[in-house]
């Protein structure tokens, strides 16, 4: 948890001058940067600490399902980040995916199947964190228990009781898996894997691969190259997320964590009863893990408030969901439940904008080698200006701030010869800037400044 809440010790540490330009250029085009994110994290701790617990709860054999929602830009998909990059580092296994009109959780042109395949495309680990890790969680299984059983028994790798042992020790698992629904075809594809690995049969081994990637399409062809008649279809995926969230653990991980954002794309989606399927296969996620049925997994989705409260079209349009899910009478903004199953982003506080910036300024002068001339007051004179134009109260986000900033940065360092205060000050940069508003409600800025 440290690696996240202590600000002061991240912004101390030099940042590599290839990390810091990932994550300035990511964020000034409007994106979560993968990499990166202890140096520049800010806030969010209560948020962060309630996420955490969770993860602990899910190492030891439970199951979680949290939303986070917010506004756009206004850091759930940096929240993800930040907590997918924490448990990645622990041994999780974790995946993500975008929903969009071509994935969805259900559908009927295979929307479903696609988030699935999306997600195990994206499957990471710490040693594979950009995805694709498929195979290498396979193999490490494999060699895992390997080693094991040499240092259990003491046997050679040559001898014919250690691929016995071994052999013994694989198909317990096997044994554990294939009592869970739909787990005896996914045994059985982890031991014709087995065997395969055994055997040097590479071509054998990619088709196993491909099954679990959802990517047969018949169970024809199916039962042609792998002798099963069953494939992952969009009904059944996700009982093939919690297999995993189980073989994982067997695997030597400690768990596996699911992050879906773009809630939105349902809230679009214009035919209401395919909505209602796609908010049905949300509760049945959602009970699951409330209710024991999974375990050793973690689901995380996040979406606009639009796309979770609307009762019309959004998540609370599904009776049996707006029950589970509807904030209780006590919380408030400043005062949010964060036990509760949706987690609702308040914006950042003045003085977290203003750590931020200063991280960003530090950065962007380690990157590009020079002294940072920003002062504190000129970071203050720049929130005030972002926050004072018409309408910031409501519309602002951290994002457009942070991209407006990188963009200061930006332009006084290739043009030197201007001063930072000729340029917030220009009619260029604070255009529609209301004083009616910015020296009421923004002179908690002030103190900042001292």
């Amino acid at each position: 948890m440290a690696d996240y809440t202590d600000h002061d010790a991240a912004a101390r540490r030099k940042v590599p001058r290839r990390i810091a330009q990932t994550v300035l250029n990511s964020l000034k085009g409007g994106v979560v940067p993968r990499t990166g994110l202890p140096y520049v994290t800010v806030g969010r701790k209560h948020e962060i600490d309630a996420l955490l617990h969770d993860v602990d709860i899910i190492a030891e054999g439970g199951a979680s399902f949290r939303f986070i929602v917010g506004r756009y830009g206004s850091g759930k998909s940096f929240l993800l980040q930040t907590i997918r990059n924490y448990v990645m580092e622990r041994d999780f296994v974790v995946a993500d995916a975008d929903l969009s009109p071509e994935r969805r959780l259900q559908g009927t042109r295979g929307q479903g199947l696609a988030t699935y395949r999306e997600l195990i495309r994206n499957l990471s680990t710490k040693t594979r964190p950009e995805g694709g890790a498929l195979t290498l969680v396979l193999d490490r299984w494999i060699s895992s228990v390997q080693a094991q059983t040499a240092s259990e028994t003491g046997l050679d790798v040559q001898e014919a009781s250690f691929a016995a042992e071994v052999d013994r020790k694989i198909f317990a698992v096997i044994h554990s898996l294939s009592e869970l629904v739909h787990g005896f075809d996914f045994a059985r594809l982890l031991s014709l894997y087995y065997r395969s690995y055994l055997h040097g049969d590479d071509e054998t081994k990619a088709k196993v691969v491909k099954w679990f990637r959802g990517e047969y399409s018949t169970k024809t062809e199916a039962r042609q190259d792998l002798g099963v008649t069953v494939i992952i279809t969009d009904d059944d995926w996700y009982e093939y997320l919690k297999l995993f969230a189980s073989f994982f653990r067997q695997a030597g991980y400690r768990g596996f964590m699911i992050f879906i954002d773009e809630l939105v794309n349902i809230y679009k989606i214009p035919n209401s009863i395919t909505r209602q399927y796609n908010y049905e296969k949300i509760l049945t996620m959602y009970n699951d893990t409330l209710q024991g049925k999974a375990q050793y997994l973690g689901i995380l989705m996040s979406g606009t408030p639009q796309s979770v409260e609307d009762t019309r079209r959004g998540i609370y349009s599904y009776e049996a969901l707006r029950s589970r899910l509807t904030e209780g009478r006590f919380s408030r903004e400043g005062a949010r439940d964060m036990l509760a199953p949706v987690i609702r982003l308040d914006p950042l506080s003045p003085e977290e904008m203003l750590v931020l910036t200063e991280k960003l300024a530090d950065m962007h002068a380690g990157l590009y080698g020079y002294e940072r001339s920003m002062t504190q007051e000129d970071l203050a004179l720049f929130l005030r200006i972002e926050y004072g134009r018409i309408g910031a109260d409501t519309n602002i986000t951290p994002r457009e701030v942070i991209r407006d900033f990188i963009e200061l940065l930006d332009i006084l360092y290739q043009h030197p010869g201007i001063s930072v205060n000729e340029l917030m000050e220009s009619d260029a940069f604070s255009y529609a800037k209301s004083d009616a508003v910015s020296d009421e409600a923004l002179e908690e800025f002030a103190e900042f400044t001292l």
